[in-house]
């Protein structure tokens, strides 16, 4: 099948193109410019390298978050238009997946972390168990010094951490978990398109594509708005 992905929840944009199971190409770019303003222009790009049409695309897969609550709109947006207009399959894939799949043969648990900003990541536990993540714990918002105790705690054995998170966790995961705490390299703590879609074909192929119109962003917690909304309706609800 010849799928492409899409991950936007976090500034780093990443589009790959798979085909077999064979990685086609993959972009992924790091810089301060809106999801909104790239996009599009990397997907057409992308297409024309790999000498695609858009018609060539068999099925479609994009990160649902947690991560960035617009560029998570704008991601999976964009490719349930492109499924809508394709008539092609699509597939939902949770982000912190997606970055624990970048190191599928790790002997060790992987923990990926996105910066939630407010002082808080998120994060999940996974281990590859015969060729499959399996999770050990749930995503979720966590300030960097409770997640590192709580893995102290909870694992023996070392912890390979990536994902945009883990730049404001390094002294916590130090002062918690000393040497036992593994920090990927630099290469592999952004999102990538490719493991995006290799997860999204394995979906696929066991017949778990999904509605567009029932696609929706993995939040955790509440966007601004609304936070805003529910302050509103208390000070309404108070007069």
């Amino acid at each position: 099948m010849r799928l492409l992905a899409v991950d936007t929840s976090t500034l780093t944009g990443a589009v790959g193109l798979l085909d077999g199971g064979r990685a086609v190409a993959e972009s992924r770019v790091n810089v301060a410019v809106t999801h909104g303003e790239r996009l599009l222009a990397a997907i057409d790009a992308l297409l024309r390298a790999a000498r695609w049409r858009l018609g060539d695309v068999e099925g479609f897969a994009v990160a649902l978050g947690p991560g960035s609550f617009t560029g998570l709109r704008i991601g999976i947006t964009t490719v349930k238009s492109l499924a809508f207009a394709t008539g092609r399959p699509v597939v939902g894939v949770p982000t912190l997946d997606a970055l624990a799949w970048m190191l599928p043969f790790c002997a060790f648990p992987v923990c990926p972390m996105l910066d939630a900003r407010k002082g808080e990541v998120y994060a999940a536990l996974y281990r590859t168990q015969d060729g499959r993540l399996e999770t050990l714990a749930a995503a979720r918002a966590i300030a960097p010094a409770a997640l590192a105790e709580e893995l102290a705690r909870d694992v023996a054995t070392p912890i390979v951490f990536l994902g945009d998170g883990v730049a404001t966790c390094v002294p916590a995961l130090a002062a918690a978990l000393g040497p036992r705490a593994r920090l990927a390299p630099g290469s592999l703590r952004v999102s990538s398109g490719l493991a995006v879609a290799e997860l999204g074909a394995e979906a696929l192929g066991r017949g778990e594509m999904a509605d567009p119109a029932a696609l929706v962003p993995i939040y955790l917690r509440p966007s601004e708005a609304e936070l805003a909304r529910e302050r509103r309706v208390g000070a309404d609800t108070a007069h």
